[in-house]
């Protein structure tokens, strides 16, 4: 596997693939994660809202801790300063490991102040337990607070991207501000399969839907995390090391249509936001 990474501002490599794992049994958690890490992933995307970290601890157990970028984040309910501690040792505890390579707001709380959050998160920087701090799902103007109230930088914001939600000026920002995107959810939960575009693409370079919308956003710059329950198509989705005609990559810039399969308020399940979260 030959793909991308991102330096971190701690120097760390962030892979530029990675295994999402939101949504899955505790069967399809573990045979998820050990066929990603047999295909040659070294990047694990978990939450403590996903209740899978025991799972994963399970299965990392079996392979060099080291080798392995692991990242979890932490509810939105829990983001006063002792429940993010709390939060954070737990995962910890569940996965097995002694530290975080990326810890995460998993969502903003407005009922709670984003200042105690990142006073909680650069503790847990100081003492080892979290190499990297990021958030996910903020937008520009969070993402923009932020960084102007800790020292510690703010590497990642993970968002929903796909070529039906693009959301440029919030892509603009990250990148302005030097902050790496992490796409959740880069096929749209496989909706965009069936784009007229990207099943064309899928032809031409005799590639699978997925792959030409992985590939797609890899040339974005931004960091990919698909799931999926089969070792075949986790296999096939690393499968990445190929490019796509620079026409071609401007026609998917062209499908933008601000069409988001799960980060809106009018989805049922963000009713769970402050329990259970994607």
């Amino acid at each position: 596997m030959n793909l991308p990474s991102y330096t971190l501002p701690s120097g760390d490599d962030l892979p530029a693939l990675g295994l999402g794992t939101y949504g899955l049994t505790d069967e399809e958690t573990a045979t998820s994660v050990r066929a990603a890490l047999d295909a040659g992933y070294t990047h694990i995307d978990t939450a403590e809202g996903y209740q899978n970290e025991a799972v994963i601890g399970d299965v990392l157990a079996d392979y060099d801790r080291d080798d392995v970028f692991l990242t979890s984040k932490v509810l939105a309910k829990n983001l006063d300063y002792e429940s993010v501690i709390r939060s954070c040792e737990d995962s910890l505890e569940r996965l097995g490991t002694d530290y975080l390579d990326l810890y995460l707001i998993h969502w903003p709380n407005p009922a709670i102040s984003l200042r105690e959050t990142l006073h909680a998160m650069a503790r847990l920087h100081e003492r080892g337990l979290v190499k990297n701090v990021g958030v996910s799902n903020f937008s520009a103007y969070q993402l923009s607070c932020a960084h102007h109230i800790t020292d510690v930088p703010i590497a990642v914001n993970q968002i929903e991207f796909h070529p039906w939600f693009q959301r440029p000026d919030l892509v603009d920002y990250c990148h302005e501000s030097d902050t790496v995107i992490e796409a959740s959810s880069p096929l749209a939960r496989a909706e965009v399969f069936d784009d007229e575009v990207v099943q064309e693409l899928a032809e031409t370079y005799d590639k699978s839907p997925a792959q030409v919308v992985l590939r797609w956003a890899l040339d974005r710059d931004v960091v990919v995390l698909p799931r999926s329950t089969t070792p075949e198509h986790i296999r096939a989705n690393a499968d990445l090391d190929w490019s796509l005609d620079e026409a071609d990559r401007r026609r998917l810039d062209d499908r933008d249509r601000d069409y988001p399969v799960y980060d809106t308020p009018t989805r049922d399940w963000t009713r769970d936001v402050y329990g259970i979260e994607r």
